[in-house]
């Protein structure tokens, strides 16, 4: 038998609005569109069984990267392409047969940007200043694909250096292709005038030119700019900010524009042309703001405001024991500092008064208040007390504030006592393992001792750079209690907790650790499973547990359809759970076919493992790429179908005995039904069957059905479209009903005067003339098409339309050429017959011609011919006095051979049998009536 598995081979071609398509010198095909078109690519594959298409598409830059999507399908579609889309398109083709077919086409996407045109100055002293000159750069830039030509022009007029050597035209160094400069060297009176940048792209995919214009004067200066404000302004909450920004220069006139950094301006921020107002200031409008005056001439303009409104916020105090001795603690004899700190804007302008037991601090040998210490954050207030005395024990108040600003004071207290001392931290008994199920909330507790009692500061251990779920590296918490609202699996691990070390002691910080452990229920595989086997014979199925916590098997429960069966022999492990569950059917029958569930618990939730077991024979898999499958046929409408397949794994179940066979046209609702009997299928072996009495030009779908012992197997089904065969004598007896666009290969001549017609009774102009032409072609239906020639105005006596054939290669020594033709009208012309000879240049020789009215039926012509070469066979119509006089053709056939002797009856139409054989591997297909209906039966 002929073993068919071909490995995938694909094609791109394209349907979309390309500009042109070019094969590149290294042989890479190019597709170019215009920015903003549609971008269809099509990629053909042949293969068995048939390819699975995915497109993808490199990033187009040095690391060519493959982008996450990708498109599983034969046409890529992409509506209004952006230049970012170009690249290199990429369609693999995969059947898994071989290796996958990949095939690449370059986009190329045009565009063409509004040009941008700027003016630089530069004077210099010539000879000690005796005279100035003057140089003025005009730069234009564009971004283009491909690179854009540039024109200049001073008025109506092209400059060239050639023609004017007061200017040069050239390309800056770092660019690419994209800036041109034209130099006007020490400036005339004749160089102040209108100068225009013109950029072309040749038209390519019809984009047009565009142009920049710019009126050079003796005014034309590049802007400058002052502010209404220092540069560092500092203001209070509440109050309305305006900001003044001033022109002082540059004509033409330029545009200002306000910016802020970082983010865009504030809610509510209003600017408007050089004025930019704030009304009622916030802290978080503090930022630097930008104005910026462009007039294209020089170098933008620029002025910075950097606006501070006043604010004080978190303010703290740490208690420092004495650094030289090392001391953790409080003790009298020794030093001791306090320090207190704000967040404030500005930082330094804030000021710290310091106060014990509600009166002011009063400077001393042993209180020291100094700002600035090295040791800790700028601008902060410490307290010193050089060697403790019991008197210094009381309450201590820092109070920072912004003097003569409506900014309130902010303040902190710190008790100093023999009860203050550093802090200790633990975990409370019981909650060191912390164990919850996923999609609850867990709450994660250290205790902190001591006096005062710091924040508690809490990270992650176990992974690296690990955020907290609140996506923070550290979270700060009052109580010393962590909270997750709704847990997920990735937040199992160890969290450390640690004391703070402001509102506290500044000591080394104490810490400990909690285990969150993360419950979640099993996922097994396989989730779905479809197992084959032939019937009688033995199936083992295996559900395993790939994570879960606990990762375990608590219990595993199988139903049949349902219903639970008695739990299956214990697996036998080692000492820790089983990862997975078995059932083993002895025999495969039709009772014991059918959906067999596991479900696998872990005593947190459970999930379940889902076979399909059955005897059933697996699909069809069609052969799409059957050579020349469509067969028409002379003298009738029908056409039939060379339906080729291979059996997918047949030896996974019992052998296929037939095959049930179902066609129905598209859009009708019966079908017509057919049992195939096969003997021993082998896999990989093409099998073939020919349906027959297709109505062209309609489509079918097929379903094939293979049945075994068991039953039905997996149906497959696709859809047949005819397709009309190229003519050509080597494909034996082909009849051309022009029911496709392509006319089988036929062209129209270019030196007549006018041309052929192709249309069917559906597409005829309602207003055509009575009393001529057919009513539908041969077959009488009407969807058949039919080629005809239209006589009515602008034609005239004696104009020829002429249908040429393709090109044949003489093999035999006579041929006939078999057509029908259709002559009704009273101003009938001519049709002839004529047969072009390409041994030494073209000959044309008459070979059949007729003329006048035959009247309104189809009669048939057969004409002999015997070529000495290469052919091609040519209808000409000849319009004759008036419009009455179409002419029609239908159903040509080419033949080897002499013409039949006896003419058949011009009048009726032979309608031929459909045959039906399959190719020689396969057995015969078609037994008695009586096999057949038994086959149905079964």
């Amino acid at each position: 038998p002929l073993h068919c598995e071909p490995p995938a081979q694909a094609q791109i071609v394209h349907a979309g609005q390309a500009c042109v398509v070019k094969e590149d010198n290294i042989s890479e095909r190019v597709y170019t569109i215009r920015e903003g078109d549609t971008l269809v690519l099509q990629c053909l594959v042949t293969g068995h069984p048939r390819p699975q298409v995915r497109w993808t598409k490199t990033a187009g830059s040095a690391s060519d990267k493959f982008q996450e999507t990708s498109v599983f399908n034969e046409t890529l579609r992409i509506e209004r392409i952006a230049r970012t889309q170009g690249g290199r398109y990429y369609c693999k083709a995969e059947n898994g047969v071989g290796v996958p077919a990949i095939k690449s086409i370059r986009v190329d996407v045009q565009y063409l940007d509004e040009p941008v045109l700027t003016v630089h100055q530069t004077v210099s002293d010539v000879r000690g200043n005796f005279y100035q000159e003057k140089t003025v750069f005009l730069r234009c830039t564009v971004n283009s694909n491909p690179p854009a030509r540039f024109i200049w022009k001073r008025g109506s007029d092209t400059l060239s250096h050639s023609q004017d050597n007061g200017v040069d035209i050239y390309e800056p160094l770092y660019t690419q292709g994209e800036t041109k400069v034209l130099k006007l060297k020490n400036l005339r009176p004749q160089d102040y005038a209108s100068y225009t940048c013109q950029v072309s792209v040749r038209n390519v995919c019809g984009i047009p030119d565009k142009a920049v214009t710019f009126q050079l004067t003796n005014t034309t200066a590049p802007p400058a700019l002052k502010l209404s404000v220092n540069e560092t302004l500092v203001v209070n909450p509440g109050e309305n900010v305006t900001v003044q920004c001033l022109l002082t220069g540059g004509d033409p006139l330029p545009q200002l524009q306000w910016s802020h950094g970082p983010g865009p301006l504030p809610l509510g921020a209003l600017a408007q042309g050089g004025t930019l107002s704030i009304p009622s200031v916030q802290a978080r409008d503090s930022g630097y703001y930008n104005c910026t005056a462009t007039n294209n001439v020089g170098n933008p303009a620029k002025k910075t405001v950097n606006l501070l409104v006043r604010s004080m916020k978190n303010a703290t105090f740490q208690i420092t024991p004495d650094v030289i001795k090392e001391s953790e603690n409080i003790q009298l004899g020794q030093d001791l500092k306090l320090s207190c700190h704000v967040d404030a804007v500005p930082q330094e302008k804030v000021t710290y008064q310091w106060f014990k037991n509600g009166k002011p601090a009063r400077m001393s040998k042993r209180l020291l208040v100094t700002r600035n210490d090295p040791e800790l954050p700028a601008v902060t207030s410490s307290l010193e007390l050089i060697d403790l005395h019991f008197s210094d024990y009381g309450t201590y108040l820092c109070v920072a504030s912004f003097p003569g600003a409506p900014v309130p004071d902010l303040s902190v207290e710190v008790n100093i006592s023999s009860e203050t001392v550093p802090p200790t931290i633990s975990v409370p008994k019981g909650r060191a393992v912390v164990t919850v199920r996923e999609g609850s909330p867990a709450e994660l507790q250290c205790e902190v001792r001591g006096k005062p009692r710091p924040p508690v500061l809490w990270s992650r251990v176990d992974k690296e750079a690990a955020l907290l779920p609140s996506g923070l590296p550290l979270e700060e918490t009052s109580d010393g209690k962590l909270r997750l609202e709704r847990v997920s699996r990735d937040m199992s691990g160890t969290y450390r907790c640690q004391t703070a070390r402001y509102n506290g002691f500044n000591v080394r910080p104490r810490e400990a650790q909690v285990q969150l452990n993360v419950q979640f229920p099993p996922e097994v595989e396989p989730g779905s499973q479809d197992v084959r086997q032939a019937l009688g014979r033995p199936v083992l199925l295996r559900c395993s547990l790939l994570r879960g916590s606990p990762q375990r098997i608590a219990s595993a429960v199988w139903r049949f359809k349902g219903q639970l069966l008695p739990p299956p022999p214990a697996v036998p492990v080692a000492a820790e759970a089983p990862d997975h569950s078995e059932l083993r059917l002895d025999a495969v029958t039709r009772e014991s076919s059918g959906s067999y569930e596991c479900s696998v618990s872990n005593d947190v939730g459970s999930a379940a493992c889902l076979f399909q077991v059955s005897a059933k024979a697996y699909s069809p898999e069609f052969y799409f790429d059957t050579p020349n499958p469509t067969r028409s046929h002379k003298l009738s409408k029908n056409y039939s179908y060379v339906l080729q397949w291979t059996q997918r794994e047949p030896d996974a179940v019992d052998p296929v005995l037939n095959y049930r066979l179902s066609v129905r046209q598209l859009n009708q609702h019966n079908a017509l039904v057919k049992a195939i009997p096969v003997r021993r299928v082998e896999k990989g072996q093409l099998l073939e069957y020919i349906l027959t009495d297709l109505r062209v030009p309609h489509s079918y779908e097929v379903r094939l059905t293979p049945y075994t012992t068991f039953g039905a197997g997996d149906m497959a089904s696709r859809i047949i479209h005819y397709t009309e065969p190229i003519s050509s004598p080597s494909l034996s007896d082909n009849t051309c009903h022009f029911e496709d666009e392509k006319i089988c290969g036929y062209t129209q001549d270019l030196t007549d005067n006018f041309d052929w017609t192709r249309q069917n009774a559906l597409t005829q102009n309602p207003k055509r003339s009575p009393n001529t032409g057919p009513p539908t072609d041969i077959s009488g239906t009407p969807e058949g098409y039919y080629m005809f020639i239209e006589t009515s105005r602008p034609r005239e006596l004696g104009d020829r339309a002429r249908l040429v054939s393709p090109l044949y290669n003489a093999s035999a020594k006579f041929y006939c050429v078999s057509f029908f033709y259709h002559m009704y009208g009273k101003h009938i012309g001519s049709l002839n017959l004529l047969v072009r000879s390409r041994n030494k240049g073209a000959l044309d020789t008459h070979a059949w011609s007729l003329s006048g009215n035959k009247g309104n039926v189809w009669q048939q012509a057969h004409v002999p011919i015997n070529p000495s070469g290469p052919f091609q066979i040519i209808f000409e119509g000849v319009r004759g006095s008036g419009y009455l006089g179409d002419i029609a053709i239908d159903d040509v056939t080419l033949k080897k051979g002499e013409c039949p002797r006896k003419q058949m009856d011009p009048n009726k139409v032979v309608v031929m049998p459909g045959s039906a054989a399959p190719r020689q591997p396969l057995p015969q297909l078609w037994g008695s009536v009586a096999a057949f209906l038994l086959a149905l039966q079964r």
